[in-house]
């Protein structure tokens, strides 16, 4: 009996150790962020995500109209591929490619996308005009590039992200990710109100929710914005699920995208990083 019991115990300690070595094994995902809207589908890194979704954040935060977004994501792609590098063109860095030279701060200060983005809306907001002018018309009179018809070439990708993270294309915008460890719900509610300001959030433990009020289609564009940009951040906060008006986002099963009728349809932005 004794060595039957060892022979069990034999067996069943090897079924685990090749379900686990399975599962180590397993092959990872190809990472990336998507845009799909009307015809057009811009695929991104996601560091890329991270940042078009900061950009967009950060208008909405100041009150600009999309095409602010538009011209903003735009210009980013033609400057560095909406990639946050510590070198170009003479003294140029981060996202814009501004210089310090030229006034637009100190090196250390541009490399922070935020204050990045702040100084290229600064400048776009006194282009008189530039909401109803040519998208590269507008981000040439910001950045004086010696490449001026460059911005136009990144319009339809600018668009469709602009209209998805602004929360006008609703579960438009998506990210695959690798499931990895917890996240902190402290370094979540943080970044959204550095991105977002000061909006209304409830914290219960591993969970944040947003809760929002007002028009009808105030709140879809402003819950989708809310949400689709942390699915932007979701694999750089280690956020697990996100929420909002019946569908559901959740790092595991992040390559089926936004799924519909997933929870109750709801006004409240939920994110969890359990």
């Amino acid at each position: 009996m004794r060595f039957r019991w060892f022979v069990v115990l034999g067996l069943v300690s090897a079924a685990v150790l090749f379900a686990t070595v399975v599962r180590d094994r397993a092959p990872m995902r190809a990472e990336f962020c998507v845009a799909d809207v009307g015809d057009t589908r811009a695929q991104l890194d996601l560091e890329q995500g991270r940042w078009a979704a900061l950009i967009a954040a950060i208008a909405q935060q100041r009150g600009l109209p999309p095409r602010a977004t538009t011209i903003a994501i735009a210009t980013a792609f033609q400057e560095s591929k909406i990639h946050n590098i510590d070198y170009g063109d003479r003294d140029s860095v981060g996202l814009f490619q501004q210089r310090p030279s030229q006034g637009w701060g100190t090196a250390a200060q541009i490399m922070d996308p935020h204050h990045a983005i702040g100084e290229f809306y600064d400048a776009l907001v006194k282009v008189d005009g530039y909401e109803t002018m040519v998208i590269n018309d507008a981000a040439q009179l910001v950045q004086r590039s010696g490449f001026p018809e460059a911005y136009a070439q990144h319009e339809d990708y600018a668009r469709a992200l602009a209209s998805s993270l602004r929360g006008y294309s609703p579960a438009a915008f998506t990210c695959q990710v690798n499931p990895g460890g917890s996240g902190s719900t402290t370094a979540v509610v943080d970044d959204v109100r550095q991105a977002f300001g000061d909006i209304t959030v409830v914290r219960n433990g591993d969970d944040a929710s947003y809760p929002l009020s007002g028009r009808p289609a105030d709140i879809e564009a402003r819950g989708w914005a809310i949400a689709q940009y942390l699915v932007g951040q979701a694999a750089f906060l280690g956020i697990s699920e996100v929420t909002f008006d019946g569908y559901r986002w959740t790092a595991v099963d992040s390559d089926q995208g936004w799924e519909k009728g997933a929870v109750p349809r709801s006004t409240t932005v939920r994110v969890s990083t359990n």
